[in-house]
């Protein structure tokens, strides 16, 4: 089964997840994300040339990511580029995986982010100079990097067209659907054609299967899959009836969907899965047999639960370049007493914690892990309304050659302005020397780490 486009999808062995609610992209799975994060600040940019990625690449900021896929580039190494359809910005982004280089352009290191094509107007304008060319939120994306084809196709949303993008030089070409006029975003419809004389209303996604040389396409709004010939340009339902609905069979133009978004083709082309949006399902389109089918998904019923806390030393996530860092002064502390971290934070005016980002703490002490032991050593931020209290108790024992450590409490806030739109990641990082007397003792040290962002 090939690559799978929807919210998230594996290719590799290895899983992209799009956050598109905080403007990201994820390597590895989801409960690994924060330290594993490859690109995004979870803030509105522009453009993103030269943009670096978070922790695999240090930085960088998307805009409503709709797509990714992974493959290799010509005369590159195989997979060694990540192509980001931006719907935020109309572009195509491509993040390197490996050492690498587009046409015309300078070597670019593992983990840059560049603009490949698009000018940022929202536009149906196609163009043999990439970043002149103009798309319309481009949703979806597959390549087609084996020749003839050589080039990415795009599921253009809003100019509702099928678009080529070719990957030798970047040139960009109508494959089906819209209208000559580049401004003329309207021009939507559901007509079986040639080029422009096929109509499309709002594609979300593409989908290449190279051993027939054809490309499907989910035309979301027409509530169809369709499928185009590249060589002839010709457009034609494969599944659907027009009509958004629920329906099983008999044949594939008598079954029916709700805005399907998603698209992947598996099995040497013979079967399609199709991501079927409004009704929640995932759907199997066999074209060998002509029938659709619920694809099985059965899972074991359990009480929903998530950790918000761990004991033990842990792998601290690494902190992005911009996080601010607060030095301590000196505390002193006996052995057997708790010190009690009181964390203050203050967002940005105007904004609020996110709902369902996954804020935290974590709590080390950098080549004296004796000193957190068997403690919570991570936690959930939720509220930030009132101190946060986070606990160290000191071993009553202290090893001989170690008699000023320090505790570093780091942070990740995730916020967004209050009244919705962009949202941000921020960070900070406390460290606190300990002067550790030699007399133990009981109770507890109290020190208050407060932080504006």
């Amino acid at each position: 089964m090939s690559c799978c486009r929807s919210k998230v999808f594996k290719c590799m062995a290895l899983v992209y997840a799009l956050n598109t609610f905080l403007k990201s992209i994820w390597p590895s799975w989801l409960f690994e994300v924060i330290s594993d994060q490859v690109n995004g600040s979870g803030k509105e940019r522009w453009m993103c040339d030269q943009a670096r990625a978070l922790g695999f690449a240090r930085f960088g900021s998307l805009s409503s990511v709709k797509g990714v896929f992974r493959c290799y580039f010509p005369g590159g190494e195989e997979d060694n580029m990540l192509w980001v359809a931006m719907a935020g910005t109309h572009q195509i982004w491509a993040l390197f995986l490996e050492n690498g280089k587009l046409p015309k352009r300078s070597e670019s290191k593992a983990g840059t982010c560049v603009r490949f094509a698009g000018s940022g107007n929202e536009e149906n304008r196609n163009n043999a100079y990439p970043q002149k060319a103009g798309f319309a939120q481009p949703s979806g994306l597959a390549p087609a990097p084996e020749e003839p084809w050589g080039c990415l196709y795009v599921a253009d949303s809003e100019s509702s067209t099928v678009r080529s993008l070719a990957l030798k030089d970047g040139a960009v070409k109508l494959l089906v659907g819209g209208e000559r006029d580049p401004l003329n975003l309207f021009a939507f419809g559901d007509v079986d054609g040639k080029g422009v004389d096929a109509k499309l209303q709002h594609p979300l996604d593409v989908a290449w299967a190279p051993d027939q040389g054809l490309l499907y396409v989910a035309d979301s709004y027409n509530h169809k899959i369709k499928v185009v010939d590249p060589k002839t340009r010709q457009c034609l339902v494969v599944a659907g009836t027009g009509e958004a609905g629920d329906v099983l069979g008999p044949g594939l133009t008598e079954s029916s969907f709700n805005e399907p978004g998603g698209l992947c083709v598996g099995e040497g082309g013979r079967v399609l899965y199709v991501a079927d949006t409004n009704n929640h399902h995932l759907k199997v389109l066999d074209l060998d047999t002509k029938t659709v089918s619920l694809f099985p998904i059965s899972l074991e019923d359990a009480v929903d639960s998530a950790p918000t806390k761990s004991s033990g030393p842990c792998k601290v996530p690494k902190l992005p370049k911009s996080a601010s860092r607060v030095n301590m002064p000196p505390l002193a502390v006996s052995p057997g007493q708790t010190v009690k971290l009181e964390l203050v934070l203050s967002l940005p005016e105007g904004t609020k914690l996110t709902e369902d980002a996954p804020s935290f703490w974590t709590l080390s002490a950098e080549g004296n892990e004796w000193l957190v032991g068997n403690q919570v050593v991570t936690g959930d931020i939720q509220n930030l309304s009132q101190p946060l209290s986070i606990p160290a108790i000191l071993p009553k024992v202290l090893k001989a050659t170690e008699a000023s450590p320090s505790l570093t409490l780091s942070v990740w806030v995730y916020c967004c302005l209050a009244g919705g739109g962009a949202c941000m990641m921020k960070a900070a990082s406390f460290t606190q020397p300990l002067q550790i007397g030699s007399t133990p003792r009981n109770g507890s040290v109290t020190v208050t780490l407060a932080h504006a962002f």
